[in-house]
């Protein structure tokens, strides 16, 4: 018997394809489409993280989200999640779409969703990534990730 792995799709891209210009700095800035499926048995809740790893000064984090309830699946485009929100490297809660250097190529965009294993992660809304990643530590039971590409000329 086969079973299905745990996995994120956005509708309005292909895995490593361009991000539409509506979800940039340079569009609207909209949080895009988002759904997941086949979460583990003992999925008590989500936490998301789209992050930039071809920032020049390193991982920039554009959106930290967590304590999503479990029947959660989807994120609709410009959605506010049902979770709590966590500071991006914007120094602001919610979405930072791409904005890639100008002339800096194209930086991948990868889309991170955790299915956890406990009903809330115990952070404060407005926590910083590095307090996201090490209240996950022993409570993620999977992950699934969709990567996107944009470049600003």
């Amino acid at each position: 018997m086969t079973t299905a792995e745990f996995n994120l799709t956005c509708p309005s891209m292909l895995e490593d394809g361009t991000i539409p210009e509506e979800y940039t700095c340079d569009g609207n800035d909209l949080s895009p489409a988002l759904s997941w499926r086949a979460a583990p048995v003992g999925t008590r809740s989500f936490a998301l993280l789209m992050d930039d790893r071809d920032a020049p000064g390193g991982a920039f984090t554009h959106w930290l989200v967590w304590d999503m309830k479990a029947g959660t699946l989807e994120l609709q485009q410009g959605e506010a999640p049902d979770g709590v929100l966590g500071t991006n490297d914007f120094d602001w809660q919610g979405y930072g779409g791409p904005c890639p250097p100008r002339g800096h190529g194209s930086h991948r965009y990868r889309f991170r969703i955790f299915a956890v294993d406990v009903d809330r992660l115990g952070l404060p809304a407005g926590s910083m990534r590095r307090e996201f990643e090490a209240a996950l530590v022993g409570h993620v039971l999977a992950e699934a990730t969709v990567t996107g590409r944009c470049e600003r000329y």
